[in-house]
């Protein structure tokens, strides 16, 4: 494994993550690098009857994570879809773009939810991080069932979000950037972003984090994240 990634795993490991987001996205970063963890069992204990803290969005993360390492809850998916309405979870982008990630993890295919994202895009919605979850929710739909209902609407979409990259390979934020290079990953565009896997690894801190100071759980755990997977689709890291 690179030092890096190992620096970035040993920091994790003196952490002590304490709310839903960061203990999925932990879950995550571990099984992508096959690095054995006890983050589901915190996560699981945190669960109230089918749901995390009432609400949608830790829910579709907690969701997500756990499918990821093969632990999917009907009671979930189901808590989750009585409360779509018109479409949408809340009316809401984020909301809805988590929702259907988590449903495509848990074979869930929803197509009103994808219809409604794609319907109501529009000016206030053109933002990278915004547009880069919405392309990951519709990529990971249209994947259940095999078809390209979307890809003109993913393929404009993404070819946007690559054309507001900074010169250096990133967009602003760490944070951000993960969620953009994850989703251009889904996209097709691995080979336009070797560039911004040189810049994000060349974020780390000395302390093997990533993150203001001393380090952020969440950013560092983004970071492992998007590393694996560009890994797994490269193997240019090792």
């Amino acid at each position: 494994m690179d030092r890096r990634i190992n620096n970035a795993f040993k920091w994790l490991d003196s952490c002590h993550p304490n709310s839903v987001k960061e203990l999925s996205r932990l879950i995550t970063a571990y099984a992508l690098w096959d690095i054995p963890d006890h983050y589901a069992d915190w996560l699981i204990r945190m669960k109230i009857d089918s749901n995390w803290n009432g609400s949608i969005r830790d829910t579709a993360r907690a969701c997500s994570a756990l499918a990821g390492i093969g632990m999917v809850f009907p009671s979930s998916v189901d808590w989750l879809l009585d409360r779509q309405h018109d479409g949408a979870w809340n009316d809401d982008v984020y909301d809805t773009a988590y929702v259907l990630t988590a449903l495509a993890s848990m074979d869930e295919l929803n197509e009103d939810g994808c219809k409604w994202l794609v319907e109501n895009y529009g000016p206030d919605w053109e933002h990278v991080g915004t547009t880069s979850l919405v392309i990951t929710a519709l990529i990971k739909q249209e994947t259940l069932v095999g078809t390209d209902k979307y890809r003109d609407f993913i393929n404009q979409r993404a070819q946007w979000v690559l054309s507001q990259r900074g010169q250096k390979g990133d967009w602003k934020f760490i944070s951000t950037s993960n969620i953009v290079i994850q989703a251009l990953m889904l996209a097709g565009f691995k080979d336009e972003l070797v560039i911004s896997i040189v810049w994000l690894l060349g974020k780390s801190n000395d302390n093997g984090s990533w993150g203001k100071d001393k380090g952020d759980i969440i950013a560092t755990s983004m970071s492992l994240i998007t590393l694996g997977l560009y890994r797994a689709q490269s193997r240019r890291l090792c």
